[in-house]
């Protein structure tokens, strides 16, 4: 399948002949959840976006992002990253041949990501302080030097991530309510553009980690805590575009605990087979601990990365190896119990 820009050209702000800077992003899979639906008495579907190139949904906005950079001239773009951003930000980055520069707090992000943006060749700067500090620093730097700034601050992020939205509905046709975590809010923003842009109207309902939900208590957190690092933000960008989306679309924002959260990565992995990293679980969390929206019958829940971006979770929350001697009777014991 051709990448985004290519294959929504026609409601995207790119003309013919604009450089495209592609991993060919998007296509991902919609997954029936057989499990998760006979729980909460509904048909629900996963997005699953860790199948993107980097493996996570930021490879959407970001292929818009340093596209329209590249187009305007930029030889340099930054970030402030919790992760997934970063990584993302630096592939394409290295597609496109220019210099990439990544903020992260310090001791905050999961080893998938901080690997991921190091391999690509990001100059990484690990910050002493939070992600909503990184991110008012990225956009003073930007503002002084001719980098382009990639958050989700940009508008040809939300651009990009819109079309999750139209996939979603080429596929399996309209939904009457979408389930998403929510951290800087960008996303949950994105997919209600994409969903008006095409006519449709699903009830859009965010979910924050508990330690870190500003939007639920209506109040900024100085310190986010959550095992979910993707969405560990106390400020978002868009906050008031995301509360705009839930209030317009009859839809709602809930917090889910860390133990809630966990709950969901390991139901997802043991009974749907589909290994996302804990602030995707966070979707399936509010499912699961609210319910069903009232007259919902057809949920789409939005798993926003793999994985393996934080594998040191999965250890943590897994089995233990089965040590074996090297013959049949040990393999015998070891196999069947």
């Amino acid at each position: 399948m051709p990448g985004l820009i290519e294959r929504y050209r026609d409601r995207l702000p790119f003309a013919p002949g604009d450089p495209v800077v592609s991993l060919q992003e998007g296509s991902t899979p919609l997954v029936p959840a057989p499990q998760l639906s006979e729980r909460v008495g509904a048909q629900v579907w996963l997005k699953v976006e860790g199948a993107n190139p980097t493996g996570s949904f930021k490879d959407r906005g970001m292929t818009c992002a340093v596209s329209a950079a590249v187009r305007e001239g930029a030889t340099a773009v930054i970030c402030a990253s919790t992760g997934n951003t970063a990584a993302s930000a630096a592939a394409y980055a290295a597609r496109a041949q220019i210099t990439g520069a990544v903020i992260v707090p310090e001791g905050k992000i999961a080893t998938g990501k901080l690997a991921q943006a190091l391999m690509h060749g990001a100059r990484v700067i690990a910050l002493r302080g939070n992600f909503d500090q990184a991110l008012e620093l990225v956009r003073e730097l930007s503002a002084n030097h001719p980098i382009a700034l990639v958050n989700s601050v940009n508008p040809f992020r939300l651009e990009g991530q819109k079309t999750a939205s139209f996939e979603i509905l080429d596929e399996i046709g309209p939904i009457d309510a979408l389930c998403i975590p929510v951290g800087n809010a960008g996303n949950i923003t994105a997919y209600w553009k994409g969903f008006q842009e095409m006519g449709s109207a699903p009830r859009m309902h965010g979910f924050q980690a508990a330690g870190a939900a500003p939007l639920v208590s209506g109040q900024r957190v100085e310190h986010p805590e959550t095992v979910a690092s993707a969405i560990r933000i106390g400020n978002p960008a868009r906050w008031e575009e995301a509360m705009t989306a839930m209030r317009d679309s009859r839809g709602g924002v809930e917090a889910v605990s860390d133990a809630q959260i966990l709950d969901a990565y390991r139901f997802l992995a043991a009974r749907e087979g589909v290994f996302c990293e804990p602030a995707s679980a966070a979707s399936v969390a509010g499912l699961l601990v609210h319910g069903a929206p009232e007259g919902a019958r057809r949920i789409v829940c939005v798993l926003t990365g793999h994985g393996l971006k934080d594998p040191q979770v999965a250890l943590e929350q897994s089995g233990s190896v089965v040590p074996c001697e090297p013959d049949i009777a040990a393999v015998e014991r070891a196999v069947l119990g």
